[in-house]
C-alpha cells in the first residue's frame, strides 16, 4: 500500500472496521470513491441500493439484527439528501446510525460557483434532521467523529450521525498513527443512583398491582426486565419499539399493545408504574398521554427523558440493563404470583379485531403461515400497525422491523434486505401495503442482486386506504388515494423475483409458506378486495 492509498477515506473506514462494522450500505458516486476504495481490503461488504432512502433503511434493518450502527456512505448533494428520510426515521425511533458524505473542498464552501452536486450547507442540512452533524478538517478529526459517534452509542439515546469529509481532505494522505484507528474499550454501563434505587425498591415492594412498561431503549435488558416483572408479579406491555423485550409468550406479557385503551387501561390502574426506556410519546400511544393514578418509576439512559410526558416520583438515570439488574437485587427475594390476565388479554384481542375486522382476519393468516423465528420488516401499512404488529408474537427484540413515530412509507423492503444480511440464520419476511411498497419497488433487485432469500408479502387494499377514509370521515370526496396498481406478480418476474397472486383466503398461508420455503426473492400479492368478497 502506497502512502496515497492511505487517505482520509480509508482511515475512516479502518476505524469503523475495528469496531465490528462488516458491512455498508449506498451508491458509489464520482465524489465518495476515496470512500469506497479501501473497503474490499478491509473485508467491508459494499451493498449497493437503488436508491439512498433504501440504504439508510437498510442499515437500520442491519442495526437492529447486530447491535452495532447501521453505516451510510452517500455523494454529496443529492445523495445525501436522499438519505435524510432515513435519518429521519433514526432519530425518531432512537436508532444507531452513521452517514458519511463528501463535501465540497476546503475553502469551496458557500461560493455558489455552479461545481457538481453543489449544495448551499449540507452540514447544516442533515444537522437539521440528525443527532449532530460535523464538517471535519482533518482525518484526524474524521476518526474522532467515529469515535465519538460509538461513545454516544454506547453510553446515550442512539440517534443517528453525519460526518462529511471535505474532498481534498478525503483524498489527501491520512496521517492518522495505526494506535489511533482502534476501537476504544467500552467503559462500565452507569448503574443509577444506588440511592433512588433503594427508593424505587421501597415502592416496588410494597405495591399491590405493579404495572411494566418497556420501550426501545429497554430491549438490551430482557433478561432484567423479564426478572423484574416475575419478582413484582407485574403485566408487562411493551411499546412497539419495545416489542419483545420480554417474550410475547410469558404469562405476564401483555404484548406490545399500548396503543390499545385495554391496555393503557392497565398501566393507569396501577398503583406503581414503572416505565423502562420509553418518552411515552403520542405515536407510541395512540393517545394525548397516559394518565396513571399511582405512583411512577422512570428509567432512562437519558436525563431529558426521565420525566418527558409523564412525570415521575423517581427518575433514574442509566443503562437500563445495569439499573434493573441492580432494583431487581434490591427486591425481596420472593416472587409473587402472577395475575389473572385472561380477562385483559380478551379484552386486547376484541379491540384489535373490532378496530378493522377484514384487515385483522387477513393478518391472522399471515402471522400463522410465518415461521416461529422469522423476523418481520413491516411498513407503515394497515396491514401492520392495525394487524400484524399487534398479532405477532416475538420471543426477542427486534423480531418486528418498524417506525411508529416516523411512520414512513417504504421501509419495510430494505429494512428486510439489511435484516437478512446482518443475520442469513433467520427466515426474514417484509409485510407490506402496495402503496408502501411502491416507495421501495427498485429495492426488489438489490435484494436480487444480492441473492438474498427474502419473502414480500403485498397487501393491496386498491391505494391509501386510511387516508381515503380520513377524507370521507371530513366530508371530502376521496381525492388522491384510488391508485392505479402493475401487475404485481409480473413485475416481481422482471426484476428476477418470483411473483405469486393470492385470490382466496384460504389459500394465504399456503402462499406464504410456499414462498418461504422456496427461497430467492419472493412476492406474495393479495388482493384484499378479492379476499374480502369470497
Amino acid at each position: 500500500m502506497t502512502e496515497f492509498d492511505d487517505t482520509a477515506g480509508r482511515a475512516v473506514l479502518q476505524t469503523l472496521r475495528a469496531y465490528g462494522i462488516t458491512t455498508i450500505f449506498g451508491i458509489p458516486g464520482t465524489h465518495n470513491l476515496e470512500l469506497y476504495r479501501p473497503l474490499v481490503s478491509l473485508g467491508i461488504r459494499a451493498v449497493t441500493t437503488r436508491h439512498e432512502q433504501g440504504a439508510g433503511y437498510a442499515a437500520d434493518g442491519w442495526a437492529q439484527q447486530t447491535g452495532l450502527p447501521g453505516v451510510v456512505i452517500t455523494t454529496s448533494g443529492p445523495g445525501l439528501q436522499n438519505a435524510m428520510s432515513a435519518v429521519g426515521t433514526a432519530y425518531c425511533e432512537s436508532r444507531p446510525m452513521i452517514v458519511l458524505s463528501p463535501g465540497p473542498a476546503t475553502g469551496d464552501e458557500f461560493t455558489d460557483r455552479g461545481t457538481l452536486h453543489e449544495t448551499k450547507d449540507a452540514t447544516a442540512m442533515a444537522g437539521a434532521v440528525a443527532l449532530w452533524s460535523r464538517r471535519v478538517a482533518s482525518a484526524a478529526e474524521a476518526v474522532q467523529a467515529v469515535h465519538d459517534a460509538f461513545e454516544l452509542f454506547r453510553t446515550g439515546r442512539p440517534r443517528p450521525v453525519h460526518i462529511e469529509i471535505p474532498l481534498d481532505v478525503l483524498e489527501a494522505p491520512a496521517e492518522v498513527p495505526e494506535s489511533d484507528r482502534e476501537a476504544r474499550p467500552a467503559g462500565e454501563p452507569a448503574a443509577g443512583d444506588a440511592a433512588l434505587i433503594a427508593h424505587a425498591a421501597s415502592l416496588a415492594a410494597t405495591a399491590d398491582h405493579p404495572v411494566i412498561i418497556a420501550g426501545g431503549g429497554a430491549t438490551g435488558a430482557s433478561y432484567e426486565v423479564t426478572a423484574l416483572a416475575a419478582r413484582l408479579g407485574a403485566p408487562v406491555i411493551t411499546t412497539l419499539n419495545g416489542k419483545g423485550t420480554v417474550d410475547e409468550r410469558h404469562p405476564l406479557s401483555l404484548g406490545s399493545n399500548l396503543r390499545l385503551a385495554s391496555a393503557r387501561a392497565v398501566a393507569e390502574s396501577s398503583d406503581l408504574l414503572i416505565v423502562i426506556g420509553s418518552k411515552l410519546g403520542e405515536a407510541e400511544l395512540w393517545a394525548s398521554a397516559l394518565h396513571p393514578h399511582g405512583d411512577v418509576i422512570r428509567v432512562d439512559v437519558a436525563s431529558e427523558q426521565l420525566q418527558k410526558n409523564l412525570a415521575a416520583a423517581v427518575a433514574i438515570r442509566g443503562d437500563s440493563a445495569a439499573v434493573v439488574g441492580r432494583l431487581v437485587a434490591a427486591l425481596p427475594r420472593d416472587a409473587r404470583p402472577a395475575p389473572a390476565l385472561a380477562e385483559v388479554r380478551a379484552q386486547i384481542a376484541a379491540e384489535i379485531t373490532d378496530a378493522l375486522p377484514d384487515t385483522t382476519a387477513l393478518g391472522e393468516r399471515i402471522v400463522d403461515a410465518l415461521p416461529a423465528n422469522a423476523i418481520v420488516a413491516g411498513d407503515s401499512s394497515q396491514i401492520v400497525y392495525m394487524a400484524v404488529a399487534n398479532q405477532l408474537q416475538a420471543a426477542v427484540p427486534h423480531t418486528l422491523l418498524y417506525t411508529p413515530t416516523y411512520a414512513t412509507l417504504g421501509y419495510g423492503l430494505p429494512a428486510a434486505i439489511g435484516a437478512r444480511i446482518a443475520d442469513p440464520s433467520r427466515p426474514v419476511v417484509t409485510v407490506i401495503g402496495d402503496g408502501a411498497l411502491m416507495f421501495c419497488l427498485n429495492e426488489f433487485i438489490t435484494a436480487v442482486e444480492q441473492q438474498l432469500d427474502l419473502t414480500v408479502v403485498c397487501v393491496d387494499n386498491g391505494g391509501y386506504a386510511e387516508i381515503k377514509q380520513n377524507e370521507v370521515d371530513r366530508g371530502i370526496h376521496p381525492i388522491g388515494v384510488d391508485l392505479v396498481q402493475p401487475d404485481w406478480p409480473a413485475l416481481a418476474n422482471a426484476f428476477g423475483a418470483t411473483g405469486t397472486a393470492v385470490s382466496a383466503a384460504g389459500d394465504v398461508v399456503g402462499a406464504v409458506q410456499a414462498a418461504v420455503a422456496a427461497g430467492g426473492v419472493q412476492l406474495v400479492h393479495i388482493r384484499q378486495e378479492e379476499i374480502h368478497h369470497e
